[in-house]
């Protein structure tokens, strides 16, 4: 049942297809604000363009049948006032002929005169013609589907004139709305011309005004990547929107907070250190100084018991009981050096280092070590040089026990760099890189690279802890140091 489930579940997964809308707004998101807000206003005008012109074509078409029944209305009228003159005319024919002359100054219409037969036959001209037609388009006209929209039906009145009973003929008016039209036609396409124009010219102004009330957000971007890499001197300028003025006085105090915070740890940090190598040292000086000499006496003794008892059977438990007391001395130098180095502050710090990568190289074989150091002072002071002694300490034992490797190389260098901006300009540059299996950067650091990572913050320097799978590690530390004065003044002061 459960795998049945699971199979209908991934069924449906595969079936599965987002929303469009979903689609789009994650392609929308992609976007920075001021694009967004341009594509917005884009969409926003296009639909006002539309709506605009459907509102034009619904108006145009309103006034224009009104226009063009208001010109029928007119022509009908003046043509049945004309109808006296015509009746009362000697020339009836010439008479008739002259009404769409006369009405010339209305727009938007046709008039045709139509004579009967008998009046055509009285003034000898033929039966039925169509004595005169007026049209009243001027303009180019109108695209078809334009006319489609606007045009209203074609309406037609026709006026008979009658007089004594007699049928003199008629007068046709058509309505002809192509004028109309094409004028409703030409200021549409004139008032969208402006309107495109004025559209693409408020989008490039809003491009422009956009990017500079919006720049002081790269400015806070920028801000924050600077405190991912724990850099709290950065500070923002004061733009001067409101709300981006506040937020930029917020993270002005912010970074001001977390670089207190970051002094205030650190002092802390180096505070706690201290009092560790104070402990160590005082242990170490506790082990030296007092179980040292009691190994010491103990170890003579014993040395002369043994020569006392030499032949008898006893020897060999004094000789054992040597051994042992050998032991203990071996083991508390080690511990004496595990505490606190002997030589340090006694020997210049490189010697110190090199000694102790010789060491390593001579307990195993299966790795190579080696050594190389550049510029160095002869101290930096006990914080510094027990720091760099802990860190190749450390990372040997590392490449020992975890790394596989073959090789490793220890790397040592006073670098002063006077266009860093750092203060103090002088930085001591630690490198342990080996050719061993790497490190996963899935897995947690152990307790030993914190440690070493919590000593060189609380110095003021940074620790990286580069590797990939198999192709080996590397460990990057700098420490700022003193300037020349002070070192100067601390080699003077070394026995």
């Amino acid at each position: 049942m459960v795998s049945e489930l699971i199979s209908s579940l991934a069924r449906s997964t595969q079936n599965f297809r987002p929303h469009p809308l979903v689609g789009l707004s994650i392609l929308f998101r992609r976007y920075s604000i001021r694009t967004q807000l341009l594509f917005i206003l884009i969409a926003l005008s296009a639909i006002a363009w539309v709506v605009g012109g459907v509102v034009t074509i619904l108006q145009a078409r309103k006034s224009t049948r009104i226009e063009i029944n208001a010109a029928m209305n007119l022509a009908e009228a003046l043509i049945r006032d004309a109808i006296p003159t015509v009746e009362k005319s000697d020339a009836p024919r010439e008479a008739l002929a002259s009404i769409p002359t006369q009405l010339g100054s209305i727009r938007h219409i046709r008039i045709s005169v139509r004579e009967t037969s008998d009046l055509g036959t009285e003034s000898g001209s033929p039966k039925g013609t169509m004595s005169q037609e007026t049209i009243f388009d001027v303009r180019p006209s109108a695209p078809g589907w334009f006319v489609a929209f606007i045009a209203p039906p074609v309406d037609t009145r026709t006026v008979p004139i009658i007089s004594q009973g007699r049928d003199l003929g008629s007068i046709v008016i058509s309505s002809a709305p192509g004028d109309e039209i094409a004028e409703v036609w030409e200021n549409a396409t004139a008032l969208a011309t402006a309107a495109l124009l004025i559209g693409i010219a408020s989008i490039a102004i809003l491009h422009f005004l956009f990017g500079r009330v919006l720049a002081p957000l790269k400015s806070l971007a920028d801000g924050l990547l600077d405190l991912g890499r724990s850099d709290y001197n950065v500070r923002l300028p004061q733009p001067r929107a409101r709300e981006l003025a506040v937020i930029a006085e917020h993270f002005n105090g912010l970074a001001t907070v977390l670089g207190s915070m970051r002094v205030e740890n650190r002092r802390l940090s180096k505070r706690l250190i201290t009092a560790q190598d104070d402990e160590r040292r005082q242990t170490a000086l506790d082990l030296h100084d007092e179980v040292g000499p009691h190994l010491f006496g103990l170890k003579t003794n014993t040395t002369l018991l043994a020569n006392t008892l030499s032949g008898t059977p006893l020897e060999g438990r004094a000789r054992e009981m040597l051994a042992m007391v050998e032991g203990l001395q071996s083991i508390n130098r080690g511990i004496l050096n595990r505490l606190r180095p002997m030589a340090l502050g006694q020997v210049p710090v490189t010697e110190l280092l090199s000694a102790l990568v010789a060491e390593r190289d001579a307990q195993q074989s299966a790795v190579s070590f080696d050594f190389f150091s550049e510029g160095l002072h002869p101290t930096y002071g006990e914080s510094i040089d027990l720091t760099l002694y802990r860190c190749v300490q450390e990372s040997l034992t590392n490449v020992i026990r975890h790394a596989k490797a073959r090789q490793s190389r220890v790397s040592v260098e006073h670098r002063a760099d006077q266009n860093r901006g750092t203060d103090p300009p002088a930085w001591v540059v630690l490198t342990i890189a080996d050719d061993g299996c790497g490190v996963d950067s899935a897995v947690l650091p152990g307790n030993g690279i914190q440690g070493m990572q919590e000593r060189v913050q609380a110095l003021g320097g940074t620790f990286k802890l580069k590797g990939s799978m198999n192709r080996g590690t590397i460990v990057h530390i700098e420490i700022p140091v003193m300037d020349m004065t002070s070192i100067h003044a601390l080699r003077m002061s070394m026995p």
